[in-house]
């Protein structure tokens, strides 16, 4: 007994044996059972459960998914170092590298938050404006990696203020040199977050018409009706003003018909009827009104309203075809002649010349 406790109290290397021994108990116990937490938390995790969240149980799965070995290990080794007395120098050497992996570990839990929240946005707001959110996951992906060093060097003692500082100047400079790049950089972030409008979309941007067919991280890509790409850069087109048809949930129409003033009277009251039930005939409108509007120069004007309860363009063309060969027949069976510019000549008769003359 008396040569077992001497041999637990022998000293190796500044620590007695019962402390070494200590120290591999403690090492092998946290080694094998902060692994199996985490596997049994995963597996936990990963069973279906109505009630909770969907993205909070992918940000949960991610955000362990993303709990290294090595992190693991370091908190083993990190518990079971309590047990001995390490000369100073070995202590520094191992606290460095501790901090250096647990930092490590806190830029990619940092990394997958940023991520699982993007792609949550994405996922719920469809694909468009993938680039814009590539770009922005980049940025505050760089950002968190940034913060992780810079807590890092802190913990290390180094004086990180004149660090942020230049940074800061640095970051500045090159700011004002690529000012028109980032301001086409933040217009695309406005445009992914915002949403303005999306791949698809009709717009009409001063001029310009057509489709989106990409938002990109310096410029949006259009499809014009004539067939040709225009390419804007995104700071120029929300600097103007947009008409975003894309966003049609219905369209107003209007249209003006012009009869001849010889017309009778009790059809020229006739034709307001005869226009709305044109456009009651057809499908998916709504009347508004039609009315005998005014006396124009060679014509008696009637204006008619209405509503097609379609975005599409060419669904109101369609039914504004329609309405065009009804109002025709229906004009041509009551002799209704629609009006045209036309002048009338006037012969002026001379008086033939006397004899005298």
């Amino acid at each position: 007994m008396n040569e077992l406790q001497e041999l637990v109290s022998r000293v190796y290397l500044g620590n007695e044996l019962r402390a070494w021994a200590g120290a591999a108990a403690s090492l092998a116990l946290w080694f094998t059972i902060v692994p199996l937490v985490r596997a049994f938390v995963l597996r936990r995790l990963r069973k279906p459960r109505p009630a909770q969240s969907a993205d909070a149980l992918e940000l949960a799965l991610g955000l362990l998914g993303a709990t290294t070995r090595l992190f693991l290990v370091a908190v083993a080794v990190w518990l079971s170092l309590r047990w001995l007395v390490i000369p100073p120098f070995i202590d520094r050497t191992l606290d460095v590298v501790l901090m250096v992996i647990a930092w490590f570990q806190v830029g990619l839990w940092g990394m997958t938050l940023v991520t699982r929240l993007i792609h949550a946005r994405q996922r719920t707001h469809g694909a468009e404006g993938a680039a814009s959110l590539n770009i922005l996951r980049f940025i505050t992906v760089t950002a968190v990696w940034a913060i992780a060093l810079l807590m890092l060097l802190a913990n290390l003692g180094v004086e990180i203020m004149p660090l942020v500082a230049g940074l800061g100047i640095g970051g500045l400079a090159i700011a004002l040199a690529v000012q028109n790049v980032l301001g086409d950089l933040l217009a695309s972030l406005s445009i992914a977050l915002d949403k303005p409008f999306k791949v698809g979309d009709f717009l009409v941007i001063g001029e310009e018409k057509g489709t989106v067919q990409h938002i990109g991280i310096k410029s949006t890509r259009m499809r014009s009706l004539s067939g040709e790409v225009i390419v804007m850069s995104n700071g120029d087109l929300l600097k103007s003003r947009v008409r975003n048809y894309g966003l049609l949930y219905e369209r107003r129409a209007s249209f003006t018909v012009g009869i001849v003033y010889e017309t009778p009277r009790e059809l020229v009251g006739l034709v307001p009827r005869l226009i709305e039930e044109a456009i009651r005939a057809q499908p998916k409108t709504r009347f508004d009104r039609a009315h005998f509007a005014n006396f124009g120069e060679f014509a008696l004007l009637y204006e008619a309203v209405y509503f097609v309860l379609d975005a599409e363009y060419n669904t109101f063309m369609n039914i504004q075809q329609a309405i065009n060969l009804r109002l025709m027949d229906e004009f041509a069976a009551r002799g209704i002649e629609f009006a045209y510019p036309t002048t009338k000549q006037w012969t002026v008769m001379l008086p033939a010349p006397t004899a005298a003359e």
